[in-house]
């Protein structure tokens, strides 16, 4: 993504999120966010786009094989879990006390 400005997501490590769009769109089942890619506008989500890793034998790793991980998806195909009504929901960013916080809202509850 080559931009002159940085974009900023609404999503960070540790939210909960549901998967919108792809094989593992599930509007009803909240996952936990692993990682933000911001420069590639991409997130890694707990259980999602499952890869198989074919893995050599190294000084770390003796036994070497196939290992199943989680593979990045596009931060569009995500959206914010909002706990208190229960479903996905926007996020929209207001000033609290020189602060800039999450607000869902489906609820209007702040996000921590």
């Amino acid at each position: 993504m080559k931009t002159r400005f940085k974009p900023k997501f609404n999503i960070k490590k540790g939210d909960t999120v549901v998967v919108i769009a792809g094989d593992d769109k599930d509007r009803t089942k909240p996952r936990k966010v692993l990682e933000v890619i911001p420069d590639k506008a991409r997130v890694l989500v707990e259980g999602v786009n499952i890869i198989t890793k074919h893995t050599k034998p190294t000084a770390q790793n003796t036994k070497g094989g196939i290992v199943k991980q989680e593979a990045p998806i596009a931060i569009s195909n995500v959206m914010l879990w909002d706990a208190k009504a229960g479903k996905p929901t926007k996020v929209s960013r207001q000033r609290d006390n020189g602060k800039l916080v999450r607000i869902a809202k489906k609820s209007g509850e702040v996000i921590k």
